[in-house]
Protein backbone atom coordinates (compact mmCIF):
# COMPACT_ATOMS: atom_id res chain seq x y z
CA UNK A 1 0.00 0.00 0.00
CA UNK A 2 2.68 2.67 1.10
CA UNK A 3 4.86 1.54 -2.11
CA UNK A 4 1.45 1.70 -4.85
CA UNK A 5 0.25 5.40 -3.07
CA UNK A 6 4.10 6.58 -3.55
CA UNK A 7 4.17 5.28 -7.40
CA UNK A 8 0.45 7.59 -7.60
CA UNK A 9 1.75 10.65 -6.65
CA UNK A 10 0.62 10.11 -3.03
CA UNK A 11 3.87 10.41 -0.91
CA UNK A 12 1.88 12.08 1.90
CA UNK A 13 -0.75 9.21 2.45
CA UNK A 14 2.18 6.69 1.49
CA UNK A 15 4.36 8.21 4.76
CA UNK A 16 0.99 8.68 7.16
CA UNK A 17 0.19 4.92 6.26
CA UNK A 18 3.75 4.04 7.51
CA UNK A 19 3.65 6.14 10.75
CA UNK A 20 0.01 4.56 11.63
CA UNK A 21 1.88 1.61 11.36
CA UNK A 22 4.22 2.49 13.52
CA UNK A 23 1.76 4.12 16.22
CA UNK A 24 -0.30 0.53 16.15
CA UNK A 25 2.94 -1.12 17.40
CA UNK A 26 3.50 -3.11 13.56
CA UNK A 27 7.21 -3.07 13.28
CA UNK A 28 8.23 -2.59 9.58
CA UNK A 29 10.47 -4.85 7.85
CA UNK A 30 12.81 -4.24 5.03
CA UNK A 31 10.16 -4.02 2.30
CA UNK A 32 8.32 -1.42 4.53
CA UNK A 33 10.98 0.91 4.95
CA UNK A 34 12.33 0.77 0.85
CA UNK A 35 8.66 1.61 -0.02
CA UNK A 36 8.53 4.30 2.41
CA UNK A 37 11.83 5.60 1.20
CA UNK A 38 10.85 5.46 -1.97
CA UNK A 39 7.33 7.47 -1.23
CA UNK A 40 10.50 10.58 0.16
CA UNK A 41 12.29 9.99 -2.80
CA UNK A 42 8.92 11.02 -5.03
CA UNK A 43 7.53 13.44 -3.03
CA UNK A 44 10.93 15.27 -2.52
CA UNK A 45 10.72 14.65 1.74
CA UNK A 46 14.36 14.78 2.18
CA UNK A 47 14.15 15.52 5.94
CA UNK A 48 11.57 12.95 6.30
CA UNK A 49 13.35 10.31 4.40
CA UNK A 50 16.55 10.65 6.40
CA UNK A 51 14.62 10.63 9.93
CA UNK A 52 13.19 7.08 8.62
CA UNK A 53 16.76 5.88 7.52
CA UNK A 54 18.22 6.37 10.29
CA UNK A 55 15.61 4.80 12.57
CA UNK A 56 16.16 1.77 10.68
CA UNK A 57 19.01 1.12 12.53
CA UNK A 58 18.42 3.15 15.90
CA UNK A 59 14.85 1.81 16.74
CA UNK A 60 14.48 -1.22 15.19
CA UNK A 61 18.45 -2.29 14.62
CA UNK A 62 18.07 -3.55 10.77
CA UNK A 63 20.91 -2.82 8.74
CA UNK A 64 20.15 -1.24 5.70
CA UNK A 65 20.83 -2.98 2.58
CA UNK A 66 21.94 -2.12 -0.81
CA UNK A 67 18.21 -1.06 -2.13
CA UNK A 68 17.93 1.44 0.96
CA UNK A 69 21.43 3.48 0.05
CA UNK A 70 19.91 3.61 -3.41
CA UNK A 71 16.52 4.88 -1.95
CA UNK A 72 18.73 7.59 -0.27
CA UNK A 73 20.70 8.36 -3.13
CA UNK A 74 18.03 8.75 -5.40
CA UNK A 75 16.27 11.12 -2.90
CA UNK A 76 18.78 13.64 -2.92
CA UNK A 77 19.46 13.11 -6.23
CA UNK A 78 15.98 14.03 -7.16
CA UNK A 79 15.72 16.72 -5.05
CA UNK A 80 19.21 18.13 -6.57
CA UNK A 81 21.46 17.31 -3.70
CA UNK A 82 23.73 15.74 -5.94
CA UNK A 83 26.98 16.14 -4.03
CA UNK A 84 25.04 14.92 -0.97
CA UNK A 85 23.89 11.85 -2.97
CA UNK A 86 27.47 10.81 -4.50
CA UNK A 87 28.82 11.68 -0.62
CA UNK A 88 26.25 8.60 0.42
CA UNK A 89 27.70 6.39 -2.16
CA UNK A 90 30.82 7.08 -0.95
CA UNK A 91 30.34 6.19 2.59
CA UNK A 92 28.04 3.08 1.65
CA UNK A 93 29.69 -0.11 4.46
CA UNK A 94 28.66 -1.78 1.22
CA UNK A 95 29.18 -2.06 -2.50
CA UNK A 96 27.30 -0.16 -4.28
CA UNK A 97 25.53 -1.53 -7.04
CA UNK A 98 24.85 -0.35 -10.90
CA UNK A 99 21.40 0.73 -9.59
CA UNK A 100 23.17 3.13 -6.93
CA UNK A 101 24.70 4.54 -9.53
CA UNK A 102 22.06 4.85 -11.92
CA UNK A 103 20.03 7.13 -9.42
CA UNK A 104 22.19 9.27 -9.18
CA UNK A 105 23.43 9.42 -13.26
CA UNK A 106 19.40 9.78 -13.19
CA UNK A 107 19.94 12.89 -11.38
CA UNK A 108 23.00 14.35 -13.28
CA UNK A 109 20.71 14.39 -16.34
CA UNK A 110 17.80 15.56 -14.65
CA UNK A 111 19.89 18.81 -13.27
CA UNK A 112 22.38 19.04 -16.00
CA UNK A 113 25.22 17.92 -14.12
CA UNK A 114 27.88 17.05 -16.89
CA UNK A 115 30.75 16.60 -15.18
CA UNK A 116 29.34 14.57 -12.19
CA UNK A 117 27.34 12.68 -14.69
CA UNK A 118 30.24 11.64 -16.92
CA UNK A 119 32.37 10.02 -14.14
CA UNK A 120 29.47 8.52 -12.77
CA UNK A 121 28.46 7.24 -16.48
CA UNK A 122 31.96 5.81 -17.27
CA UNK A 123 31.54 3.90 -13.68
CA UNK A 124 28.65 2.22 -14.82
CA UNK A 125 29.39 1.55 -18.40
CA UNK A 126 32.55 -0.92 -17.05
CA UNK A 127 29.49 -2.19 -14.21
CA UNK A 128 27.00 -2.85 -17.11
CA UNK A 129 28.65 -3.08 -20.39
CA UNK A 130 26.06 -4.66 -22.26
CA UNK A 131 22.92 -2.18 -20.53
CA UNK A 132 21.82 0.49 -23.47
CA UNK A 133 20.17 2.61 -20.99
CA UNK A 134 23.22 3.36 -19.49
CA UNK A 135 25.00 4.73 -22.72
CA UNK A 136 21.57 6.29 -23.84
CA UNK A 137 21.82 8.28 -20.08
CA UNK A 138 25.36 9.53 -20.87
CA UNK A 139 24.82 9.86 -24.35
CA UNK A 140 21.64 12.36 -23.44
CA UNK A 141 23.33 14.59 -20.32
CA UNK A 142 26.47 15.25 -23.43
CA UNK A 143 23.27 15.95 -25.78
CA UNK A 144 21.36 18.43 -23.74
CA UNK A 145 25.22 19.98 -22.98
CA UNK A 146 25.43 20.23 -26.36
CA UNK A 147 28.97 17.79 -26.64
CA UNK A 148 28.32 15.87 -30.05
CA UNK A 149 31.81 15.07 -30.12
CA UNK A 150 31.18 12.63 -26.85
CA UNK A 151 27.54 11.64 -27.90
CA UNK A 152 29.49 10.32 -31.38
CA UNK A 153 32.08 9.08 -28.84
CA UNK A 154 29.33 7.16 -26.91
CA UNK A 155 27.46 5.68 -29.77
CA UNK A 156 30.71 4.57 -31.21
CA UNK A 157 31.37 2.70 -28.45
CA UNK A 158 27.82 1.18 -28.27
CA UNK A 159 28.22 0.14 -31.71
CA UNK A 160 31.62 -1.36 -30.89
CA UNK A 161 30.37 -3.26 -28.05
CA UNK A 162 26.97 -4.67 -30.13
CA UNK A 163 24.65 -3.04 -27.45
CA UNK A 164 21.27 -1.59 -28.31
CA UNK A 165 18.75 0.65 -26.80
CA UNK A 166 14.78 0.02 -26.73
CA UNK A 167 13.04 2.13 -28.48
CA UNK A 168 9.84 3.72 -27.28
CA UNK A 169 6.55 2.13 -27.26
CA UNK A 170 3.28 3.21 -25.85
CA UNK A 171 0.52 0.74 -25.28
CA UNK A 172 -3.26 2.87 -24.96
CA UNK A 173 -6.30 -0.41 -24.22
CA UNK A 174 -9.74 0.59 -25.69
CA UNK A 175 -12.55 -1.65 -25.51
CA UNK A 176 -10.41 -4.13 -23.82
CA UNK A 177 -7.98 -4.54 -27.03
CA UNK A 178 -4.07 -3.52 -26.71
CA UNK A 179 -2.73 -0.92 -29.02
CA UNK A 180 1.16 -0.50 -29.26
CA UNK A 181 2.64 2.57 -31.16
CA UNK A 182 6.59 3.51 -32.26
CA UNK A 183 7.48 6.74 -33.35
CA UNK A 184 8.03 6.50 -36.64
CA UNK A 185 6.12 3.34 -37.23
CA UNK A 186 3.21 3.53 -39.38
CA UNK A 187 1.56 -0.04 -39.66
CA UNK A 188 -1.23 0.59 -37.45
CA UNK A 189 -4.88 0.57 -39.51
CA UNK A 190 -5.61 3.72 -38.17
CA UNK A 191 -2.58 5.56 -38.62
CA UNK A 192 -3.09 8.26 -41.05
CA UNK A 193 -6.36 8.96 -38.57
CA UNK A 194 -4.07 9.18 -35.75
CA UNK A 195 -1.59 11.53 -37.41
CA UNK A 196 -4.55 13.90 -38.47
CA UNK A 197 -6.21 13.88 -35.28
CA UNK A 198 -2.52 14.54 -33.44
CA UNK A 199 -1.85 17.69 -35.59
CA UNK A 200 -5.80 18.83 -34.32
CA UNK A 201 -4.54 18.68 -30.70
CA UNK A 202 -1.06 20.09 -31.10
CA UNK A 203 -2.48 23.18 -32.89
CA UNK A 204 -5.25 23.51 -30.10
CA UNK A 205 -2.37 23.28 -27.48
CA UNK A 206 -0.10 25.80 -29.34
CA UNK A 207 -3.00 27.80 -29.25
CA UNK A 208 -3.24 27.80 -25.73
CA UNK A 209 0.47 28.42 -25.22
CA UNK A 210 2.26 25.69 -26.01
CA UNK A 211 5.68 25.74 -27.12
CA UNK A 212 8.02 22.36 -28.13
CA UNK A 213 10.68 21.93 -25.45
CA UNK A 214 13.60 21.18 -28.43
CA UNK A 215 15.74 20.75 -25.85
CA UNK A 216 14.24 17.01 -24.81
CA UNK A 217 15.74 15.94 -28.73
CA UNK A 218 19.07 14.83 -28.13
CA UNK A 219 20.22 15.28 -32.28
CA UNK A 220 22.21 17.38 -33.63
CA UNK A 221 19.52 18.60 -35.99
CA UNK A 222 17.97 21.73 -36.74
CA UNK A 223 15.03 22.92 -34.73
CA UNK A 224 12.59 22.30 -37.37
CA UNK A 225 13.76 19.05 -37.68
CA UNK A 226 13.40 18.84 -33.34
CA UNK A 227 9.64 20.15 -33.20
CA UNK A 228 8.85 17.20 -35.55
CA UNK A 229 10.69 14.21 -33.68
CA UNK A 230 8.86 15.94 -30.82
CA UNK A 231 5.77 15.89 -32.38
CA UNK A 232 5.82 12.33 -33.11
CA UNK A 233 6.38 10.53 -29.79
CA UNK A 234 5.12 7.25 -28.98
CA UNK A 235 2.84 8.76 -25.93
CA UNK A 236 1.28 10.90 -28.19
CA UNK A 237 0.55 8.91 -30.78
CA UNK A 238 -1.19 6.61 -27.91
CA UNK A 239 -3.12 9.30 -26.73
CA UNK A 240 -3.99 10.37 -30.17
CA UNK A 241 -5.55 7.14 -30.91
CA UNK A 242 -7.53 7.15 -27.61
CA UNK A 243 -9.17 10.71 -28.30
CA UNK A 244 -10.34 9.37 -31.75
CA UNK A 245 -11.70 6.13 -30.32
CA UNK A 246 -13.37 7.04 -27.05
CA UNK A 247 -16.28 9.56 -26.40
CA UNK A 248 -15.56 13.21 -24.76
CA UNK A 249 -14.25 12.91 -21.69
CA UNK A 250 -13.44 9.48 -21.64
CA UNK A 251 -10.17 8.66 -19.51
CA UNK A 252 -7.17 7.63 -21.56
CA UNK A 253 -4.78 4.72 -19.83
CA UNK A 254 -1.34 5.19 -21.27
CA UNK A 255 1.56 2.72 -20.22
CA UNK A 256 4.90 3.80 -21.37
CA UNK A 257 8.23 1.99 -21.41
CA UNK A 258 10.48 4.59 -21.00
CA UNK A 259 10.45 7.90 -18.71
CA UNK A 260 7.87 10.33 -20.16
CA UNK A 261 10.31 13.27 -21.69
CA UNK A 262 9.22 16.99 -20.10
CA UNK A 263 7.76 17.77 -23.39
CA UNK A 264 5.09 15.30 -23.28
CA UNK A 265 4.57 15.87 -19.37
CA UNK A 266 3.76 19.45 -20.20
CA UNK A 267 1.57 18.69 -23.48
CA UNK A 268 -0.12 16.31 -21.40
CA UNK A 269 -0.94 18.54 -18.55
CA UNK A 270 -2.32 21.23 -20.55
CA UNK A 271 -4.26 19.38 -22.65
CA UNK A 272 -6.19 17.28 -19.76
CA UNK A 273 -7.31 21.08 -19.10
CA UNK A 274 -8.57 21.82 -22.59
CA UNK A 275 -9.82 18.39 -23.34
CA UNK A 276 -11.62 17.69 -19.64
CA UNK A 277 -10.51 14.48 -19.76
CA UNK A 278 -7.81 12.39 -16.93
CA UNK A 279 -4.80 10.61 -19.00
CA UNK A 280 -3.35 8.13 -17.17
CA UNK A 281 0.28 7.14 -18.07
CA UNK A 282 2.30 4.57 -16.73
CA UNK A 283 5.71 5.28 -17.35
CA UNK A 284 9.20 3.48 -16.62
CA UNK A 285 8.96 5.36 -12.94
CA UNK A 286 5.24 5.82 -11.80
CA UNK A 287 1.90 6.23 -12.60
CA UNK A 288 1.43 10.05 -14.03
CA UNK A 289 -2.54 11.29 -13.28
CA UNK A 290 -3.47 14.14 -15.49
CA UNK A 291 -6.45 16.15 -14.47
CA UNK A 292 -7.30 19.49 -15.03
CA UNK A 293 -3.86 21.00 -16.10
CA UNK A 294 -2.32 19.04 -13.46
CA UNK A 295 0.22 15.96 -12.81
CA UNK A 296 -0.38 13.62 -9.46
CA UNK A 297 3.79 13.79 -9.73
CA UNK A 298 3.83 17.70 -9.25
CA UNK A 299 6.20 17.85 -12.28
CA UNK A 300 8.73 15.82 -9.96
CA UNK A 301 9.97 12.65 -11.38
Amino acid sequence: MIGGLAMHGRADDALDVFFKMQGNNLEPNGITFLNALSACAHGGFVDEGLTIFSSMKEMYGMEAEVEHYGCVVDMFGRAGLLEEAEQVINSMPIEPSAAVYGALLGACRIHGNVEMGERVGRILLELEPQNGGRYALLSNIYAEAGMWDDVAEVRKLMKERGVKTNPGISMVDIGGKVHEFKMGEGSHPQMKEVYLILEKIIEKLEMEGYSPNISQVLFDITEEEKETALRYHSEKLAIAFGVLNTKPGTTIRVVKNLRICEDCHSARKLFSQLDNRDIIVRDRMRYHHFRNGRCSCKDFW
